[in-house]
């Protein structure tokens, strides 16, 4: 599959529904990496922005990468300015014209990369005190209450994750173990959690937000699909919605 295919039809339910950086993670990464007026960030795998956008505030530029241009559509709607979108493929990253890069960033992304070539591909690329920053959750986050019967609805429609798929197997190898066998291997960690809560309306958009269920990859089973979700939330959702623990993990990675 061509990786901007991987989304197609989910950057308005992504940008919506998926759960944005809280500022205190915005300003830790731009406090670890001492950004200013001249730094120039690379966002891979950017998606809608949901990282690009609250950094952009701290950086001199932020040049956001993404294979899907409706990813890059939706996240310049109402982007600063000093936000440079560019579609692109982190398999062909020394042929993109980034120009300087001092800092690689990516949210939720890595897992889809080959990981260990992006590593050198940025190791050739960033200067000697350039940091990879990944930003996502940690292995230890809970489960959310609704998962059990959400997942359910997904397996009736034939919309789960396949283990067997090329992404899972990327994702096998925990992210600080390739970090810790490439150049960048001086890790720092830090975890950030908070409570939000989740309607039935936001869990159906959050699973349309998702690569094996986006509304295209659905197709004539999408109103089937919302219809099933809609019926088993609103049969169990809570009067004020579901709590969910929205914990969010950032590993700075650096070269000795």
């Amino acid at each position: 599959m061509e990786p901007g295919s991987l989304f197609a039809g989910a950057a308005a339910h992504y940008n919506r529904y998926r759960h944005g950086y809280s500022e205190d993670v915005i300003g830790y990464i731009a406090r670890e990496l001492a950004l200013g007026k001249r730094s120039r960030v690379l966002d891979l795998g950017c998606g809608p922005g949901t990282l690009t956008i609250p950094l952009a505030r701290f950086a001199g530029t932020i040049v956001a990468v993404d294979p899907s241009d409706d990813m890059l559509e939706e996240g310049s709607r109402g982007a600063p300015p000093n936000v440079r979108w560019l579609k692109g493929d982190s398999g062909r990253l020394r042929e993109l014209p980034l120009g300087r890069v001092d800092h690689t960033v990516m949210g939720r992304s890595f897992h889809w990369m080959d990981r260990v070539q992006v590593l050198a591909d940025l190791d050739a690329m960033l200067p000697p005190d350039g940091a990879v920053v990944l930003v996502g959750p940690p292995s230890d986050c809970a489960e959310p209450p609704w998962e059990p019967a959400v997942q359910a609805v997904r397996q009736r429609f034939g919309v789960e994750w396949r283990p067997g798929s090329e992404a899972t197997r990327r994702s096998q190898r925990p992210h600080p173990e390739i970090l810790a066998a490439s150049p960048f291997r001086v890790l720092s960690r830090a975890t950030f959690r908070a409570v939000a809560r989740r309607d039935p309306e936001a869990v159906i958009g959050l699973q349309l937000s998702f690569s094996y269920s986006t509304p295209v990859r659905l197709g004539p089973r999408l109103p089937g699909f919302v219809e099933a979700l809609a019926e088993v939330l609103e049969d169990n959702a809570p009067p004020d919605g579901w709590p969910e623990e929205v914990a969010t993990e950032v590993v700075i990675a650096r070269r000795p």
